[in-house]
């Protein structure tokens, strides 16, 4: 067993040279897939578990029936279906007919859209906002100097465990997770009890479009490069 931590983004070979991909191709020092067999034979024990062995089937399917011109060569392959069309499809592939949306207040339109979407779609929907159950930030030991609104007498928290709670109690197949703060969304997923998928993630600056910053790292988000970022950050 290799000593040095998995680095698979920052592999220097191509797709199609790539050992994760063929069996005569190459990895760096440290590959995972070259240094890690007994964590490789450890993880297959999971797909013995017949349930998993088919949520991971219909993934595999779910991602191939997302891409149109297959039959022309990979090199012609393109993409066929928006996210949400896909985590429908996803569902109703498993039998799933009651689905949870957990989403955040700050997306509240988009969820009345995607709830009455998945209706349409022949789906129940359960619906629970992040601030549901109303409970104090002062809760967490939080002064008003740390609350988004500094000059409400109360704000409520974002309650991801009550929502796993509410979708637990409801007894859904399957969740939807939409616009949740970093670390809430950590939560939810640790407290759902239903396997949980991510429909769009919380990026308050650009649009829930967390990329965007990705894509401009070497000009407009530049900054994220420097070294001192995160120091004067608390």
């Amino acid at each position: 067993m290799s000593n040095l931590s998995a680095s698979c983004a920052l592999c220097p070979f191509r797709p199609s040279e790539r050992v994760c991909c063929k069996p005569t191709g190459r990895g760096p020092e440290g590959c995972p897939t070259l240094c890690l067999s007994s964590v490789q034979s450890e993880s297959s024990e999971a797909l013995k578990d017949p349930s998993v062995f088919e949520f991971a089937r219909q993934a595999s399917l779910q991602e191939s029936s997302a891409y149109a011109d297959r039959d022309r060569g990979y090199d012609f392959v393109r993409g066929l279906k928006p996210r949400i069309a896909e985590t429908m499809e996803f569902a109703k592939r498993m039998n799933y007919s009651r689905l949870g949306l957990v989403f955040c207040m700050g997306l509240h339109k988009e969820a009345g859209i995607v709830h009455r979407i998945l209706e349409k779609q022949g789906f129940e929907a359960v619906s629970v906002i992040c601030k549901v159950g109303r409970a104090a930030k002062a809760k967490l030991e939080l002064s008003r100097e740390n609350q988004v609104d500094i000059g409400a007498d109360m704000e409520p928290q974002c309650n991801p465990i009550l929502q796993a709670a509410i979708v637990n109690h409801e007894k859904t197949d399957f969740n939807v997770l939409l616009g949740l703060c970093v670390g809430h969304d950590s939560l939810f997923m640790k407290h759902s009890e239903a396997m949980c998928t991510v429909l769009a993630v919380k990026d308050r600056l650009l649009g829930h479009n967390p990329l965007a910053a990705i894509y401009t790292c070497d000009s407009y988000s530049r900054y994220l490069k420097d070294p001192n970022l995160l120091k004067t950050k608390k």
